[in-house]
């Protein structure tokens, strides 16, 4: 039985699993150990829609002080500079894995020059909108399939006051290590000479990995052989007349890809790139040339993609980069800390706190199936974009390992855009759908053989749902707009308590 829990890091990994453990094992102890060695990454974060959900819902953390202090902006997809294309947007919403029911195929068929309007979601991109306005013509009426864009430290600084409101206790202290026992870990060690000791233990040290890499010395798992970006270099500075972007903008340069990630004060960039291809001179160069207003930081961010062999081994739930890390082309990394905190914390409900050696092996197979289908649709992303012709960009197409990808290409590459390719996604669940595949295969231009000519009446009506989608996005609220109305102190959110 688990009546003492040691979360070990007080980023965003360590305290949203501390937050999810404690709200639904309210008897138990809940303690984080906050240290400076253990830090919080402070750049911009992009994340996926799951996250509202997992905040609002399962968490049960108030819009109201979300929203006061954490201070986020909306993102509703990611604006791709990639690709044959000048540009395609991948929406949070169904533009391709769709079908109108007055057209006779699925909607990328009809999508070979311009699928900027396909639904809803990708208008309002188009639009630079964030949100349909309510039907009465007043403020925003905001979706399920939106995100956020946050500032990490605040973000942080809104959950440990979260943190705080439900019980949970901080230890300010720097780890020495860790001793192993019979059950895994038997304690942490403070550099204070103190020795804690827990039931469960949760690893959120970060790279560090303080309890299952370095302590247990669980093996790891590299995707070197998929992704070959090692290293970012990151840089801001303060807003001034752009306009708030309602998505993140991921754009290709000379050796990886940049991102743009829109605040309400500063607009955060960074450039990921591949250490064996570009020199850190080279490549804050290139990315001061493409952003001259930058501030970039002083050091480079080194990293390194894959995950350990388990998450959960023994006494220890390692979260965050504690467990596994790739580089945020998608922004999977609040992705996988959410599905993995509720789905932990659910199996332990379900065990009585008592888990059982297949439900933890239960857990360990999903968690790794979730990020290896990271892994494989970060690397459709460089296999398929041939925006570049250097020596870098014809090394991701060729010397990509593509192995679990090739079932998927071959079915596309003889049928074409059509939701039956969900059917090789697997059955542990897609963090994705089909509809992200789909966005890269057509954004990408892709070939296949399944090449389809609509009729005059079928473009008709093709162009008028993409007109009917333009004009209510033109219709939309603007990111500015929508915080203004959601700060305002007579807004109310539905569902708050």
């Amino acid at each position: 039985m688990i009546h003492d829990i040691l979360v070990l890091g007080a980023g965003s990994a360590g305290l949203l699993a501390a937050i999810a453990l404690k709200r639904k094992l309210p008897n138990v102890s809940v303690q984080v150990v906050r240290s400076k060695e253990l830090g919080v990454i402070g750049v911009g974060e992009s994340t996926t829609p799951g996250l509202p959900d997992f905040l609002f819902n399962y968490l049960g953390i108030r819009r109201k002080h979300f929203y006061a202090t954490a201070e986020p902006t909306w993102k509703m997809g990611i604006h791709f500079l990639w690709g044959p294309r000048d540009h395609f947007d991948y929406g949070f919403a169904h533009a391709l894995d769709a079908q109108w029911s007055d057209l006779s195929r699925p909607n990328g068929f009809y999508c070979d020059d311009e699928f900027a309007d396909a639904d809803l979601c990708t208008a309002l991109m188009a639009q630079e909108k964030a949100f349909p306005r309510q039907a009465n013509g007043g403020g925003p009426e905001i979706p399920p399939w939106h995100a956020f864009h946050l500032d990490n430290p605040k973000f942080v600084r809104c959950l440990e006051a979260v943190a705080r409101e439900i019980g949970i206790a901080f230890i300010d202290a720097n780890v020495a290590g860790a001793e192993r026992g019979e059950k895994g870990i038997a304690s942490v060690n403070l550099e204070d000479g103190r020795k804690l000791t827990a039931d469960l233990y949760i690893d959120a040290s970060g790279f560090r990995s303080e309890l299952l890499g370095k302590t247990l010395e669980e093996p790891y798992v590299s995707f070197s052989p998929s992704l070959f970006c090692d290293r970012a270099v990151v840089g801001n500075w303060p807003r001034t007349d752009e306009p708030i972007l309602p998505y993140t903008t991921a754009e290709t340069m000379n050796a990886g890809w940049c991102w743009r990630i829109e605040h309400e004060p500063t607009v955060n960039r960074g450039y990921v790139y591949s250490s064996s291809a570009i020199s850190d001179d080279e490549a804050r160069n290139e990315f001061i040339a493409k952003n001259p207003k930058a501030k970039t930081w002083d050091h480079v961010v080194k990293f390194k993609s894959g995950r350990y062999r388990r998450a959960w081994v023994n006494n220890v739930m390692a979260v965050g980069n504690a467990c596994g890390f790739v580089e945020p082309l998608e922004a999977t990394a609040l992705m996988v800390i959410a599905w993995q905190c509720r789905t932990f914390v659910d199996m332990l409900l379900h065990c009585g706190t008592e888990a059982t050696p297949t439900m933890m092996r239960l857990f360990n197979d999903s968690w790794a199936a979730t990020w290896d289908e990271i892994r494989d649709f970060l690397t459709l992303h460089y296999w398929a974009n041939k925006r570049i012709d250097n020596a870098f960009w014809k090394r991701c197409h060729h010397d990509t390992d593509i192995s679990r990808l090739k079932p998927l290409l071959e079915f596309y590459e003889e049928n074409g855009p059509t939701g039956f390719a969900r059917h090789l996604l697997g059955n542990t669940g897609s963090q994705f759908g089909i509809e992200g595949f789909l966005v890269h295969f057509v954004g990408n231009r892709v070939p296949h053989r399944a090449k389809y000519t609509p009729s005059e009446a079928e473009w008709k009506i093709w162009k008028q749902h993409c007109a009917d989608n333009r004009r209510a996005a033109e219709n939309g609220v603007e990111v500015r707009e929508a915080l203004s109305y959601v700060k305002h102190p007579n807004w109310q959110w539905h569902g708050d308590a």
